[in-house]
């Protein structure tokens, strides 16, 4: 167990962080896994800004690795251009 005041407290910050990244990682996975079922090309397109800005910020904060949030944003936005109306 930590000895120090401040070690205790980085203890409690870290549990925060962990499961306030937790939350959002699980969010944005439903969100792409929503985008993929679309069918129409009007639904896909209103949801593809969310989700792309969703994946940059799992990558900003590092919870995603930058290249991953790449590679689904292009397949996202590939899916959306091949939807019918």
């Amino acid at each position: 167990m930590a000895n120090h005041k401040s070690a205790i407290k980085r203890i409690r910050q870290s549990e925060t962080n962990r499961l306030l990244n937790k939350y959002q990682h699980k969010t944005t996975r439903n969100a792409v896994k929503k985008l993929k079922e679309t069918t129409k090309k009007k639904d896909g397109l209103a949801l593809l800004p969310k989700v792309s800005s969703m994946l940059d910020k799992l990558a900003k904060k590092n919870v995603i690795h930058k290249n991953k949030a790449s590679n689904l944003k292009s397949k996202l936005t590939k899916h959306v251009s091949e939807l019918s109306k």
